[in-house]
């Protein structure tokens, strides 16, 4: 029997990877699927148009794909969202998914373990891989750790929410958690993911569980506001200012975006590039005591 491990996001890799590596029951292939699916745009995802969308969505955010090292391959540094349809031409999520299905197909007895932490990315990548594998019931199993307690590297115990912040070691006693999803949770997680892309909301947001709930693009705004001052400071202080406040960190560029837009808006003044939150400085309007000029 083979095994193939599915984390989301490129951060739980290395942890992961050293896991497997610890034990022979663990031994198997680890995939990565890469888009952020608790924010932006997911209205009919599974059409050309919305992934387009999508797409488009991105590069708005950011002149590099979200989130992706310099180190990686050509193939795997497209801006790709996570895509369900299979024919999309665009390297990426989706063809992770066609390679992932391909395998499933060739090797009738192999399994799929699906690692989520507790947060709405996980929770998201969840609900949209399980719409997809649906004729492989019975051999995707999930291993959610949901409000669980794990020790960390003094040996306190602490409850992650991400896969990366838990110890290599520790996921030896999480494998225990491993069980097949059901074909009632095949059809009702696979509603939800219809549900969250007819929803289309801006930002998705776990409340608990598996419980996602959808709030505005401009939902971080406020807070966004609230850590800008009357004298520039860079936009990475700004965003780091408001995760720290956040129990579940969004993405940097996700925020660096929102500033860049009140920017437009006129609610905030800026000097230098809006590029990353390294290039641009941000104020709130009205004279700098420094008189510098904005640009």
């Amino acid at each position: 029997m083979g095994l193939l491990h599915i984390v989301f996001g490129e951060a739980s890799v290395p942890v992961m990877t050293e896991a497997i590596g610890m034990d022979e029951k663990l031994q198997g292939e680890l995939f990565f699927f890469e888009d952020d699916l608790s924010v932006g745009p997911l209205f009919i995802l599974d059409t050309k148009e919305g992934q387009a969308n999508r797409r488009q969505w991105w590069q708005q955010l950011a002149a590099t794909p979200p989130q992706l090292q310099p180190q990686l391959l050509p193939e795997e540094t497209s801006q790709e969202a996570a895509l369900p349809v299979e024919e999309e031409e665009v390297p990426g999520d989706s063809d992770r998914l066609k390679a992932l299905k391909a395998q499933l197909k060739e090797d009738p007895s192999l399994e799929i373990w699906v690692w989520a932490g507790q947060n709405a990315r996980d929770v998201c990548g969840y609900y949209w891989l399980i719409s997809q594998l649906y004729d492989f019931a019975g051999r995707i199993y999930i291993i959610y750790l949901n409000n669980l307690p794990f020790l960390n590297e003094k040996g306190a115990v602490f409850y992650p929410t991400h896969l990366h912040q838990i110890l290599p070691k520790e996921f030896l006693k999480a494998k225990k958690l491993a069980r097949a999803v059901s074909l009632a949770e095949f059809e009702l997680d696979g509603e939800e993911w219809h549900r969250l892309m007819n929803e289309n909301a801006g930002i998705r947001m776990l409340e608990g569980g598996k419980k996602i709930k959808g709030e505005p693009t401009l939902f971080y705004d406020k807070e966004l506001l609230a850590q800008t001052g009357k004298e520039f400071v860079k936009a990475w202080r700004v965003v780091q200012q408001v995760t720290g406040k956040l129990k579940y960190p969004v993405m940097d560029q996700f925020l660096g975006w929102r500033l860049k837009e009140l920017v437009k808006e006129g609610k905030v003044e800026s000097k230098g590039e809006l590029k990353t939150i390294r290039d641009f400085e941000v104020k709130l309007p009205g004279e700098d005591p420094a008189n510098t000029a904005t640009e």
